[in-house]
């Protein structure tokens, strides 16, 4: 019998997506799983990891990225960022427009390990000359004449093969204090659904009302930044319950997303989802240059904030990756641990820690445990895991305690 390249000994394997959890071992062979299973003979391995007391998941699957590096003002190392804490596969959230996809296939797909698919930004120039929402940068609306659905359809189809969806940010200070918000969000569902993919909707300090967004999404569309506390917050202010049109976008098939970013995860927020069982379809970091080393830090970091909140372990590694996989129609072939599929594996600790850890506004929680990337396979290769150069970054904390003052949900409201 062929040697395994790699067997991964005794860890706890979770595989959401063949609803497998169990202790057992995994073997990968020509970049492939060729087993999951117990007591693989260790005399048929070229290379062990010992995982005792480890969490053995497929390659996270990261739905909101931003990895067009160099390029455009937000766009990190995936590798560093993304493989480096157990992201096998990283989605970019809108960097490039159809006028600057080509970049983004030589400079970010080609260049990196990390598998880099992105959505195409219904803004021709994507974020190539922008940055954060809420600023006085240019934003990518600013003129109706940079969103052309036509362009945008026609660079989709001619590169189907790492184009998953359609992004748009709405933000009044991204178009024209707001004046161009809702004719792009309808050129942006048109060419969405012409090519048969999701939107992404970036939906924060927007003039468009929760009944038009989520509540005029598509079923399958993804609302990104779901759990952000400033204007157009999923929460009722005043009632500081969950909106009943986010909960009727939900039963029409509406995907909520976390997108944490520089300002898009509020833990009062998140209690309120909590306490009413809101959990989101999908968990992403929207890891970009003002979130990589706080207050997102990666993956995992994000992953335990939900556990924090009380989201079952197995729903949040389901939600990190075939959920991910399954809303960009990629579940046969990312997300899985099945045998035969590519050898993207994770393994995962969930570590006992004592920390204060931040949420986008600066308000903090004492966290007990962690996920911390510990191994990383991309198509049965292994990968050096990296590490947050600071973690809690207290300067970061700082600065980010600012947008308190300009959220409506946060701990002292009332």
């Amino acid at each position: 019998m062929n040697k395994y390249d790699w067997i991964i000994k005794g860890g706890r394997v979770i595989d959401p997506a063949n609803d497998f959890d169990d202790i057992s071992d995994l073997g990968m062979r020509s970049g492939r799983i060729e087993a999951v299973e117990k007591g693989l003979d260790a005399g048929l391995a070229e290379n062990i990891y010992h995982a005792e007391g480890k969490l053995v998941t497929p390659g996270l699957v990261d739905l909101h990225t931003h990895v067009y590096h160099l390029i455009t003002p937000l766009g990190v190392d995936a590798d560093h960022y993304c493989l480096g804490r157990g992201v096998t596969t990283a989605i970019d959230a809108g960097s490039a427009g159809c006028d600057s996809f080509p970049g983004f296939r030589e400079f970010a797909a080609k260049r990196f390990r990390t598998r880099a698919l992105a959505f195409l930004h219904i803004s021709r120039a994507g974020l190539s000359f922008c940055s954060l929402a809420g600023g006085v940068a240019l934003g990518e609306l600013e003129t109706l004449k940079l969103v052309n659905e036509k362009d945008c359809i026609d660079c989709i189809e001619s590169n189907r093969d790492l184009l998953v969806g359609v992004k748009i940010r709405l933000s009044d200070t991204l178009a024209d204090q707001g004046q161009n918000e809702t004719e792009a969000y309808r050129r942006a569902q048109s060419a969405a659904a012409a090519t048969g993919l999701p939107l992404m909707v970036h939906h924060s300090l927007s003039s468009v009302p929760l009944e038009e967004c989520p509540g005029g999404m598509a079923s399958g569309d993804i609302y990104t930044h779901a759990f952000h506390g400033f204007t157009s917050t999923i929460i009722d202010h005043e009632r500081r319950r969950i909106h009943p049109a986010v909960h009727a976008a939900r039963e029409t098939g509406v995907l909520f997303d976390i997108g944490h970013g520089a300002g898009a995860f509020n833990w009062t927020v998140g209690e309120i989802c909590a306490s009413e069982g809101f959990w989101p379809d999908v968990i992403s970091t929207d890891i970009h240059s003002f979130t990589c080393e706080g207050p997102a830090y990666d993956m995992p970091t994000v992953m335990t904030r939900l556990l924090h909140l009380g989201m079952p372990l197995e729903k949040v590694i389901e939600s990190s990756t075939i959920s991910a996989a399954r809303a960009i129609g990629w579940e046969d072939r990312i997300g899985t641990l099945g045998v035969g599929g590519e050898a993207d594996v994770a393994v995962l600790a969930l570590e006992k820690d004592d920390i204060e850890l931040e949420d986008c506004n600066g308000q903090l929680r004492k966290i007990d445990k962690r996920l911390v990337a510990q191994a990383v396979w991309r198509a049965g290769e292994p990968g050096p895991i990296t590490s947050p150069s600071c973690m809690p970054n207290k300067a970061k904390i700082e600065a980010r305690k600012k947008g308190t003052l300009r959220a409506l949900i946060h701990d002292a409201a009332t």
